[in-house]
């Protein structure tokens, strides 16, 4: 009996003394959310409680096995087994930790400062810093897993002095990958483009939507995603609509006939603003910019909050425009002028 019940005791005290640690963790964790609005940390530390509970459970389970006398034929294997869950559940509580810490952080941050472009670059720092964290995290977790192996820790020396030259081999082999990596990291700390950026890149336009450490992805007006290495952003030229801020000039072209009242359309080009809610209210124009021998080409100048307004109000001024002097004033609309063949002087 003593055999049956000896593993029943052990491991289902392990378990059961799991999950009452858990559950009393977790209820002190909610209370304090409760009670401590103001700051997330309390309800974010809450998401942790799984690899909390795995770390507890392969910590008394490991430590209280020889007690158990349960399969002692494999007491190796289980152990080991039991050290490397501890392991990566660790490593996973670490990182659970650390994401709340940085989101709590970012979180007090955009409270305090109202100014969007400082927030969205705040913003793509913790992004990028959790990637990193969450790395190095990672290579830690798995090295110690493989030292838990005799042969792998047999093997260190060799590998230590190997190191220099596989470094180099390494290094040049994934000479682009570290050149992004490195890219990522600029990006983030050297303020150059931030989630919710409207960029152009490569005559497209739309906001930026991810960075990682290698590559960043551009959403554009239609739905499409543009996936470029980061690389590309600190070696070539591109357009930041929001560096600095998001406000935005849009300029309309028209070509219309050399009779076209200009005063009149200076005049509903206002009444078209005044009426057009994407309009931001800071500046209007509209003068000649340019003539040919059949047109003058009319620019209109308006002003708005960002880029997303700023195409709205073009295309409402373009359309409305239009219209109006197709309904009240169609003479001013180009026109080809057509008239009979003139025949030469006779003996020219």
């Amino acid at each position: 009996m003593e055999n049956l019940f000896r593993p029943l005791i052990v491991v289902g005290g392990c378990v059961v003394l799991t999950l009452v640690i858990g559950w009393g963790t977790d209820l002190l964790l909610r209370k304090a959310d409760e009670r401590h609005r103001e700051t997330p940390l309390w309800g974010l530390l809450r998401r942790a409680r799984i690899p909390y509970q795995l770390v507890l459970c392969a910590a008394l389970l490991r430590g209280s096995y020889d007690q158990a006398k349960l399969l002692m034929e494999h007491r190796v294997g289980i152990g080991r087994t039991l050290t490397l869950v501890l392991i990566g559940s660790a490593a996973w509580l670490v990182i659970r930790i650390a994401a709340a810490i940085v989101e709590t952080s970012y979180a007090r941050y955009a409270r305090v400062h109202r100014d969007p472009a400082r927030v969205r670059r705040v913003r793509t720092q913790v992004s990028l810093i959790m990637r990193v964290v969450a790395a190095v995290v990672g290579v830690m977790a798995v090295a110690a897993m493989l030292l838990t192996f005799p042969a792998m820790r047999t093997a260190g020396a060799s590998l230590l002095a190997s190191a220099g030259i596989l470094g180099i081999v390494a290094g040049v082999a994934a000479q682009s990958t570290l050149a992004n990596l490195f890219a990522g990291l600029q990006i983030a700390f050297g303020d150059m483009v931030r989630l919710g950026d409207t960029v152009v890149v490569d005559g497209e336009w739309g906001t930026v939507e991810e960075i990682t450490l290698t590559f960043l992805t551009v959403r554009t007006w239609d739905e499409r995603r543009i996936t470029m290495p980061v690389s590309y952003f600190t070696s070539k030229p591109f357009e930041n609509w929001s560096r600095g801020t998001a406000q935005m000039t849009g300029v309309v072209f028209w070509h219309v006939d050399h009779a076209a009242p200009v005063e009149t359309m200076r005049e509903k080009l206002g009444e078209i603003l005044r009426e057009c809610p994407a309009w931001d209210g800071r500046e209007h124009g509209l003068a000649v910019t340019d003539s040919t021998p059949n047109t003058m080409q009319v620019r209109a100048m308006m002003t708005a909050k960002d880029a997303d307004d700023v195409w709205t109000v073009r295309v409402t001024v373009r359309e409305r425009m239009i219209r109006w002097l197709t309904e009240e004033h169609p003479y001013a609309l180009p026109r080809v002028n057509t008239a009979d063949a003139v025949r030469p002087p006779v003996g020219s």
